[in-house]
């Protein structure tokens, strides 16, 4: 039984954990705010890898989920937006001289696709596509058993489809990604923009409502937080039928802050979809369901890449 110690990146923590092959449930976990006013946070996670590494028995790989692109093969971060600093950053190196145990990096969007594969809602299902919408959209696909990830490992920037040229800016700096009209940023921008307009709403008091803001605004039946929604819902659905036709999965996953406003972001997705799918065969058998590994989705992802890496 191997056993490994991975983390999973944010702008805001850093989470950490170590596990045994085959057991998503971790023996250690800890997490700590990813910045500081002293250490930058290629320190802070390494002083969290030295806080809960395993003394008891050999670590046989350590994983890292990082919210950015990266080069796989190289173990490059080539930039995560979020976290400073962090560009053509050599991740594994760095790791690999503090440590002397192999490292594996990841998107942490494509980990998470491969833990709800491997542990969690999409057990079972060998060509799955998965899609977390909250601050911003990511995602990842398995194809025939497989983790999607591209030459380089940069596959799954699902949040980048461009669906209005010269639409809102994305937060990656180019203009009309669905990252732009349907995460829970884009939904707080909408509600924001449209008040600043005149439109009346009960968060109209608010100084830049959050999406959960506005989530619960749309539960308590307020028009412009439901259209808000419903709007970003729409998007997510019409850009899904296309990945559909692309993907062709038996299983959607659907994970993030967002969809935990449940039918009022569900529906508006599965209706758009029903819209505009090529056809009926796209959608026979396919199961559309929400994530099940909770904030852990991460570091589980990780535990299930490095039991899916050949070492040799």
């Amino acid at each position: 039984m191997e056993t490994y110690v991975v983390a999973d990146i944010g702008g805001t923590q850093i989470r950490a954990a170590v596990f045994q092959s085959e057991n998503p449930i971790p023996l250690r976990i800890k997490k700590i705010r990813t910045r500081d006013k002293v250490q930058t946070p290629i320190e802070r996670m390494i002083g969290l890898f030295k806080e809960i590494w395993p003394t008891e028995t050999r670590v046989a790989a350590i994983v890292v989920a990082v919210p950015g692109y990266l080069d796989k093969n190289q173990g490059v971060i080539i930039e995560a937006p979020n976290v400073p600093g962090w560009i053509n950053l050599p991740i594994r190196q760095l790791l690999e001289e503090q440590f002397h145990v192999p490292v594996l990096v990841g998107n942490d969007a494509n980990l998470a696709a491969l833990g709800e594969w491997r542990y969690g809602a999409g057990k079972g299902h060998d060509n799955l596509l998965y899609l977390t919408i909250s601050t911003g959209i990511g995602g990842g696909a398995i194809v025939n058993g497989k983790l999607l990830v591209g030459y380089r490992g940069l596959a799954g920037e699902f949040g980048h489809i461009t669906i209005i040229p010269n639409g809102p800016l994305c937060g990656c700096g180019h203009r009309g990604h669905l990252e732009a009209v349907a995460s829970g940023t884009a939904i707080a921008r909408y509600v924001a923009e449209r008040i600043s307009l005149g439109v009346k709403s009960s968060l109209s008091g608010i100084t830049n409502p959050s999406a959960a803001d506005v989530s619960q605004a749309a539960v308590n039946g307020d028009a412009l937080a439901i259209q808000a929604i419903t709007s970003a819902g729409t998007y997510i659905g019409h850009t899904l039928a296309d990945f559909l036709h692309l993907f062709n999965p038996s299983i959607v996953i659907l994970g993030g802050g967002v969809i935990s406003a449940g039918a009022l972001i569900l529906e508006p997705i599965k209706k758009a979809l029903q819209e505009y799918i090529l056809g009926r065969s796209y959608l026979d058998q396919v199961q559309i369901v929400t994530a099940s590994l909770g904030d852990n989705v991460g570091l589980i992802g990780a535990l299930a890449l490095a039991e899916t890496t050949d070492f040799g």
